[in-house]
């Protein structure tokens, strides 16, 4: 499921156009040849043209509130789809979109950045054009920083070849790219038709070979071995091979909290979210005894290492993502993620006998209602637990959503999101988007805190527009919770004006809206929006100031000091 390289054609063999292109039309079809069926965006008068052009294509244009709300939502799209997109106007849409271009750069989300620009004509002698800050390449700068690559369209020659290579780069890499079309440029014809190809990355078979013999020598002698499966297992579409090596090999899986649903968590072999010191101690413990600890496209981030109390020894460790392999202290170059896997699965390795105790998953929900209690945030997880399937997406924003979330045991592979490194509050809902837009036969559940829903809520307007369902829960605490637990005391800059968010489906125009106090008032509202697939529902769950996660709580204390 979710698996990207479906959805795309062959697009290192492109025929020449039948009829005369423009570069305009040529890009939209390379677009779709990546599965690209939606792009987000705001049109603005610098990219009015290509807009025209993308309206009249079989692309699925989706306006939204905000152009770092398009963003998001093209990152979720992304990450489910395979790639996804982002189409705004010149500098003052380009720029607000940085946030979620970072945030795709950071989590690895090829997300293609599609902008217009003042014509080439219209730049002569440096005019002071509307939307321009400093000069005309300000905005091509400052996205050299936050994409693997980019291009301006402004030579009708390598058009062809530029469009062809930077959004190859976006799908081998799995990072953002930049595309800047100027407005008298989308109608052009090249004389040209040449395309371009990105000659395939060059494996050292010999590295590779070397590699896999140390690889094999010492899951063969190990008695106690573990895979740490990380995002980049879901951004290179691996999980396949993955299940397959530790299936055949009898080896057990956690998770990163980045690579949080990599694969289905009720698999045999999965025991857990591996988190250091602020995750379930049972899980910690099986990693960091294991003898033989094969961490696969993982991110070392200080989330994923649980604020650096991992307790992971060099000695034991093999470190393989899609940039670099380290087996102890061994360093090897020029080896791909998914040829080490699959040289792997090749390879005879004996079946490891490690028992998995049932105590280290986490338990399944015993939930019993308590129909007057007050709602918490532990308690309504516990109930959400029984009900998820493998056809619900969670997506939770940052701070308790994700934290309290990491309880929450997924039913299938990529059904978990969540910006885990980056930690950019309001992704989420515009998150909800593009997650429903990708997939429309899957019922989404967010889960966001007060501070982040306020950032990026009014994406809900779009949500109603497209006639969406998702489920959207928001967690009124009256402030920013993680920050109150990270820096104990009184202080208003954590305090936020208490809204009636049910109120919001009157403003959009749609929706159900529920207010939550207690359990009974949580079961009932959960029941009737599963059953009701034709709108959006609204949760509004009042929680007390003080409520916190357990994962939460042992984050503060380890990071309250710092703070």
């Amino acid at each position: 499921m979710f698996s990207s390289s479906s959805a795309v054609q062959d697009f290192q063999s492109v025929s020449c156009p039948v009829k005369p292109t423009s570069i305009g039309e040529y890009l939209i079809r390379r677009l779709q040849d990546y599965g690209i069926a939606d792009i987000f965006g705001i049109p603005g008068d610098y990219v009015l043209s290509f807009y025209s052009l993308l309206e009249k294509s079989d692309i699925n244009v989706i306006g939204c509130t905000r152009e770092d709300n398009a963003g998001f939502a093209a990152d979720a799209y992304a990450r489910i789809n395979g790639m996804g997109a982002v189409c705004v106007t010149y500098c003052v849409g380009g720029l607000r979109v940085c946030n979620s271009i970072a945030g795709a750069f950071a989590e690895k989300s090829p997300v293609v950045l599609l902008t217009g620009s003042p014509g080439i004509r219209e730049r002569q002698n440096n005019p002071l054009l509307h939307h321009k800050v400093r000069d005309f390449r300000t905005q091509v700068d400052v996205f050299d920083k936050l994409c693997i690559t980019g291009t301006e369209l402004t030579n009708p020659a390598n058009a062809f070849q530029e469009i062809d290579r930077v959004l190859e780069t976006a799908y081998r890499f799995k990072r953002p790219v930049y595309i800047d079309i100027p407005r008298d440029m989308v109608h052009v014809v090249p004389h040209s038709t040449h395309m371009h190809t990105l000659p395939p990355i060059a494996t050292d078979e010999k590295a590779l070979q070397e590699a896999s013999n140390e690889i094999t020598a010492l899951l063969n002698n190990a008695t106690k071995p573990v895979i740490v499966a990380g995002v980049e297992i879901h951004r290179f579409d691996l999980q396949d091979d993955l299940i397959h090596f530790a299936e055949k090999n009898n080896i057990p899986i956690a998770s990163t909290l980045l690579g949080k649903s990599v694969i289905r968590e009720n698999h045999p072999l999965y025991v857990g979210l591996y988190e250091g010191a602020i995750g379930r101690e049972e899980v910690a413990e099986y990693v960091e005894s294991s003898d033989c600890i094969l961490m696969l496209g993982t991110f070392m981030t200080d989330l994923n290492l649980g604020i650096y109390t991992a307790d992971l020894d060099p000695r034991k460790c093999i470190y393989a993502t899609s940039e670099t392999l380290k087996v102890h202290h061994h360093h090897y170059q020029n080896i791909a993620l998914d040829e080490l896997l699959q040289e792997l699965i090749l390879r005879n390795i004996k079946s490891s006998s490690r028992f998995i105790d049932p105590t280290i998953r986490e338990p399944e929900s015993q939930y019993v209602i308590n129909y007057t209690a007050p709602i918490s945030i532990r308690r309504m997880i516990d109930r959400l637990n029984q009900s998820l399937d493998d056809n619900t997406i969670v997506i939770a924003d940052i701070g308790d959503s994700l934290f309290a979330s990491t309880r929450l045991q997924t039913q299938g592979r990529t059904e978990f999101l969540s910006p885990a490194y980056y930690t950019s509050m309001g992704f989420s809902i515009p998150a909800t988007l593009g997650a429903q837009t990708a997939r429309p036969d899957h019922r989404v559940i967010t889960i966001c805190g007060d501070g982040a829903f306020q950032m990026t809520c009014l994406e809900l307007s779009t949500i109603v527009r497209r006639g969406l369902n998702p489920i959207v829960i928001v967690l009124d605490n009256g402030g920013y919770g993680t920050e109150r637990a990270l820096h104990p005391g009184e202080w208003d800059y954590n305090e936020i004006h208490r809204w009636s968010y049910g109120e919001l489906t009157r403003l959009v125009g749609g929706g159900v809206a529920h207010k939550i106090l207690t359990e009974e008032d949580f079961d009932k509202a959960l029941k009737a929006a599963l059953v009701d697939d034709a709108n959006m529902h609204l949760m509004h769950v009042v929680l007390d100031r003080r409520d916190a996660s357990d994962t939460l709580t042992r984050l503060a204390d380890r990071m309250s000091a710092r703070v």
